[in-house]
């Protein structure tokens, strides 16, 4: 009976050589069960049981409205508003940018016509546009105008002060300016946002309410103050 080669041993070394198949089978069971337990471990080391309100957002119970309402009847601009016309006419309530020709836009007007307002309006190239007090009707989308006073002829009316109220519930400053931030950009025709004096006051294209009463529910009565620049006649 032999022993095998001499100089060679049957034995492996101990506590040594090179790991088996099931050696390396635990060893892979044992990463495994690692990996899938540390997310297990992190979120019961992170819950708190809370969970934090974005005040610039809108809750799934209440989401904010997508489309800009229609008016039922008549409107007219808050105040003087600029026509700009670079191929279609524009009715521009919002901003208008300091530079020549301005820059500006609105939605559609579907029967302006520049003839039946001669010596009233700017021309520069093929860009023409003008200040007017605007009457016509509003589906959500495009004006039709049923009047329009040039801004040179245009006597306003004084508005009566009306006093702003106080606001029912408390926001911080950053609070406000996050809401103001997400509302002047997302809130159906927007046309600008600020915070100031515990509110945030919001300019949109037209408002039948239904913007407000969406903002109240939200955030609470007084806190967003929605002023519609096309409103009822």
């Amino acid at each position: 009976m032999t022993s095998g080669p001499p100089g060679r041993s049957r034995e492996p070394p101990p506590g040594g050589g090179r790991p088996t198949a099931v050696k390396l089978r635990r060893t892979a069971f044992a990463a495994a069960a690692l990996f899938l337990a540390a997310p297990v471990l992190a979120s019961c080391g992170t819950e708190s049981g809370d969970t934090a309100d974005d005040p610039g957002g809108s809750s799934a119970a209440n989401p904010m409205p997508t489309e800009v309402p229609a008016a039922d009847g008549p409107v007219r601009t808050l105040n003087l508003a600029t026509v700009m016309d670079t191929g279609t006419p524009e009715l521009c309530v919002g901003p208008v940018a300091e530079s020549y020709p301005p820059q500006c836009s609105g939605p559609p007007i579907t029967n302006w016509v520049w003839d039946d307002h001669r010596q009233m309006f700017e021309q520069q190239g093929d860009v023409r546009w003008g200040t007017f007090a605007v009457t016509g009707t509003f589906d959500g989308t495009s004006v039709t105008v049923t009047d329009a006073i040039p801004g040179a002829l245009y006597d306003p009316m004084m508005p009566t002060p009306t006093p702003t109220p106080s606001p029912a519930t408390a926001y911080t400053q950053p609070e406000l300016d996050a809401m103001a931030g997400v509302l002047g950009r997302d809130l159906p025709g927007a046309q600008g946002a600020y915070a100031a004096e515990g509110h945030v006051l919001v300019d949109v294209l037209y408002d039948d309410g239904s913007l407000q009463g969406w903002a109240d529910e939200e955030y609470g009565e007084n806190v967003v103050l929605v002023t519609s620049l096309l409103v009822n006649v």
